[in-house]
């Protein structure tokens, strides 16, 4: 575990990297969105963003912002029974959560200090509140920034269950304690394998 020297030299070292890489992402960020513009109406109509509430650092509120992978709740058409996500997600959506496209806009997040680009993935907030009381460990995500990927995204993957999301909170749990900027570098490294495979899809 760092000392309280190494950590402050950290922080502001994973800040400067933050701000670096967004702005760096940024033009690949509009130029994205611009295309979306036009390949929205015919694969994937409805809204360019998505938002929904999440929290983040010291359990603080924020609205997370993605690219759109669902259809508006008005076109939704489903059969009894069947779950609703599956009928919810489009193609070309789904497309963009293996990729981990749609998460892009997330440096926005960064850019307004809601977020990092390493760090522990901000649940939405019911689901938080949730987690908090009857998750071990989940508490302590919230000593650092949320980010738009983690060690938790490369080693656990989507948590569709209880099991899922308490390995989720473990793993967050290390890398609060043992975060240092090796590591992150190596989680980014990890996750632009996990988009390149498109392991992430679901």
């Amino acid at each position: 575990m760092l000392d309280s020297v190494d950590r402050r030299t950290y922080r502001i070292t994973k800040s400067s990297v933050d701000l670096v890489l967004t702005f760096l992402a940024l033009p690949i960020l509009i130029s994205f969105g611009v295309l979306l513009l036009f390949l929205n109406p015919i694969l994937n109509p409805g809204p360019l963003l998505f938002r929904q509430e999440r929290m983040g650092k010291g359990g603080r509120r924020f609205w997370l912002l993605k690219f759109r992978t669902m259809r508006p709740s008005k076109q939704l058409v489903r059969r009894p029974g069947d779950p609703l996500e599956t009928h919810r997600i489009t193609k070309f959506g789904q497309f963009l959560r293996s990729t981990r496209l749609d998460e892009l806009p997330n440096f926005v997040n960064v850019l307004l200090g809601d977020m990092s680009i390493v760090g522990p993935r901000p649940d939405a907030w019911s689901h938080a509140c949730e987690y908090i009381e009857s998750i071990p460990y989940y508490r302590e995500r919230f000593r650092v920034r949320p980010g738009i990927t983690g060690l938790a995204q490369i080693n656990v993957g989507y948590a569709e269950c209880d099991a899922a999301n308490r390995r989720k909170a473990e793993a967050d749990h290390r890398y609060v304690m043992t975060a240092s900027l090796r590591g992150d570098l190596n989680i980014m490294i990890s996750t632009i394998g996990v988009m390149l495979s498109r392991s992430g899809a679901k």
